[in-house]
């Protein structure tokens, strides 16, 4: 259990990180928390949990997420949002997973960054250019964070949040915990927020 933080289980690529990912800092900043950025591969942690990845789900549940849900929340949260899955949506998280690990104190803005890029502008965020404009955009060094997010002991942190995302019993993205309790779904942000203030009783 970890108090003062926020531990956030989440890939690059999620609708509902994106979706509340300013909720989020909202929350966190209100309460002086901090935020614990734990960047998974969210494909083997569904598996884990016997869940079934998007591609693999009926057309009528993939039409409602992507086609009404993902954009009432959309409008809720007053952010831009493509109306389509994105183009890239299947591309590998390896790296711009490893870039929010690689840069530590500045991984609020930049995870941000790369959600919306994703999800409102239809960017290919496993693309090396992509990235490094995003953090650029930022006052980041993007040459460096795209090197260090490729580096050995990113990759093995990357594949360490992955498994204890697993052990657990992570089974979406984006998941939260506060002193151990676990939300999923950031429409359950406003549990987060008052388990923060009041810890739920077990």
């Amino acid at each position: 259990m970890t108090d003062g933080v926020i531990e956030y289980f989440y890939s690059a690529h999620s609708a509902y990180a994106y979706l509340g990912a300013w909720e989020l800092q909202r929350i966190a900043d209100d309460a002086g928390w901090r935020i614990d950025h734990r960047p998974i591969d969210l494909n083997p942690v569904i598996d884990a949990t016997s869940g079934d990845a998007f591609g693999s789900r009926s057309p009528a549940h993939e039409d409602y997420f992507f086609g009404r849900d993902m954009f009432r929340w959309a409008e809720v949260r007053d952010l831009p949002m493509i109306r389509h899955r994105p183009t890239y949506h299947d591309n590998a998280l390896a790296l711009p997973n490893g870039m929010i690990i690689a840069a530590g104190p500045d991984a609020d803005a930049l995870s941000r960054t790369i959600l919306q890029i994703h999800w409102r502008d239809d960017a290919n965020i496993a693309d090396e250019p992509t990235l490094r404009r995003a953090a650029d955009s930022l006052g980041l060094d993007g040459a460096a964070l795209i090197e260090a997010a490729q580096s050995d002991p990113v990759q093995a942190q990357h594949t360490t949040n992955t498994r204890e995302a697993i052990q657990r019993s992570v089974f979406g993205s984006p998941t939260y915990f506060v002193r151990g309790d676990m939300f999923y779904g950031q429409d359950r942000l406003d549990l987060v927020a008052r388990a923060i203030a009041k810890p739920f009783a077990p």
